[in-house]
């Protein structure tokens, strides 16, 4: 009987480099990876269950990961993917964007983590100069968490009133964030 080759058999040091090699690129890439899950899926707690199956997947297929590639951006892939996944399970409930609309979502926020900073920096000088009556219509659909039906109830109005509102303040905050980054006036 012939023994095994030693380089072709993992010791308990390479599993266990390799293990500590994961650690560290997640626990490096972790807080990205959770504000990109959680920007593209509602309810908190669907996306908390989608970042933990996405954690559990690139452990599981770690090994076919090439060290020194960019591993947010493999953790992002098989987070997308996921997502994907769970839009289909829940495609009896309405859902508000295709999916050809969640891949140009997921790459804008995967942009925005890549410099949060100054991004979030634009984005909150652009939020505060928005009058008074957009500010809380923002507030209470990105911070609040409300849906739509809800907002036009609170604040009397049809909600196609308040689905174009929102979709001229994004588009105007866009643009603002834009400004501000190609102006360089954030610091």
């Amino acid at each position: 009987m012939e023994s095994p080759d030693p380089a072709s058999t993992p010791s308990p040091n390479n599993a266990e480099d390799r293990t500590t090699e994961f650690l560290e690129l997640l626990t490096r890439h972790e807080r990205q990876l959770a504000a990109y899950v959680f920007a593209l899926i509602q309810p908190v707690a669907d996306a908390e269950d989608i970042l933990q199956q996405t954690k559990m997947l690139l452990w599981k297929h770690f090994g076919d990961f090439e060290i020194g590639t960019n591993f947010l951006a493999w953790a992002r892939k098989t987070a997308f993917h996921q997502i994907l996944t769970y839009r289909r399970k829940v495609k009896r409930q309405h859902l508000s964007l295709d999916d050809e609309a969640l891949e140009a979502l997921s790459h804008a926020v995967g942009e925005l983590a890549e410099e949060p900073s100054v991004r979030h920096e634009a984005l909150r000088k652009c939020v505060g100069r928005l009058p008074e009556a957009h500010r809380q219509m923002v507030q209470l659909r990105y911070f609040e968490e409300l849906e739509i039906d809800a907002i036009a109830g609170q604040l009397e109005r049809t909600e196609a009133a308040v689905y174009r509102a929102l979709s001229r303040i994004r588009m105007g905050l866009m643009s603002c964030v834009e400004d501000q980054l190609n102006r360089g006036a954030v610091s």
